[in-house]
């Protein structure tokens, strides 16, 4: 079946409370009350502002938004629902990639040439086929076994060939981003730095989300997900790693409860770009995203038939 059958096949599913719609219910449903931003900093006043300037970029929208937030250089944190699941929409493709590169480690071996197109594909286009053809060749058992090696432990896999249903939090994908960006027994120098390279050469429609506002010194990591379901609207999420010239933080925002893809990349950047002039108040931004106006469906991939 072709992506495009696919995904017209998994969206007339979703529309008619076909396939999909078992899963749409398991959408979180909102807070009765709502969280507050709360923030922690070994530099003075930085935690005040940023709890005051991410409200503010909050005020208003839609969005039901979930943030996390480390900045190793001065030992920041911020955390807003962060551990409230989402479906992960296309940023498990990072985990997807991690897995397999752990799973090689292990007998010590390098990438074929197909999995290096597929992985290329996968991290810089968001293609959903190579990802399902990774997703399928590790299996759940190698999935699962990244996910614990990595204490990421609220993340559940999607089954039935949904990856784009996995449960996320931000919680676990800072553990992700922290992984990525520092040493460790997990995944190896060579595999962190071959994740990271792929999410600086996302294509120039891909760009936005998390760079928003970046420091133009700063190396940008990005890979974001958006995904329209039957309730509560589009998922829209981005995580992104800032890194060299003495940047070192992460950033991710997972959102659901959009209208459109657009409210929640809106949400999104007004997010990003609090934070990154926060942290850096003096810098000039990047120009590195570009906000999507017309974006391209992106649908839960489905078993081939």
């Amino acid at each position: 079946m072709t992506h495009n059958r696919i995904a017209r096949a998994a969206i007339a599913a979703a529309v008619a409370g076909g396939v999909l719609a078992p899963l749409a219910a398991a959408a979180p449903a909102a807070a009765a009350t709502a969280p507050t931003v709360v923030c922690t900093s070994q530099k003075a006043g930085l935690a005040a502002k940023l709890v005051n300037d991410i409200t503010a970029a909050l005020k208003g929208r839609k969005s039901t938004t979930a943030i996390s937030l480390y900045d190793r250089t001065t030992n920041t944190t911020c955390t807003l629902r962060a551990t409230q699941k989402y479906d992960s929409a296309s940023v498990v493709k990072v985990t997807v990639l991690a897995a397999l590169l752990w799973d090689a480690k292990k007998t010590n071996r390098y990438l074929t040439a197909r999995e290096t197109k597929l992985a290329t594909d996968m991290i810089t286009k968001s293609d959903n086929n190579a990802t399902s053809t990774l997703w399928r060749q590790l299996g759940m058992t190698k999935i699962k076994g990244f996910l614990a090696a990595a204490k990421m432990t609220d993340t559940v896999p999607g089954t039935g060939g949904y990856w784009g249903l996995t449960q996320i939090t931000a919680r676990d994908e800072q553990k992700l981003l922290a992984l990525l960006t520092a040493k460790n027994t997990v995944l190896s120098d060579n595999s962190r730095a071959y994740t990271l390279g792929l999410m600086g050469k996302v294509i120039a429609s891909q760009r936005w989300g998390t760079p928003a506002g970046a420091p133009s010194s700063a190396k940008i990591q990005v890979k974001n997900g958006w995904l329209p379901r039957s309730t509560h609207g589009w998922r829209v999420h981005s995580i992104g790693a800032f890194t060299g010239r003495g940047h070192d933080y992460g950033i991710t925002v997972l959102t659901y409860d959009n209208p459109t893809m657009n409210d929640g990349v809106n949400t999104i950047q007004a997010v990003s770009r609090a934070i990154h002039k926060a942290l850096n108040p003096t810098a000039s931004a990047s120009t590195m995203y570009a906000p999507t106006q017309t974006p391209r469906e992106e649908i839960p991939a489905v078993p081939e038939s």
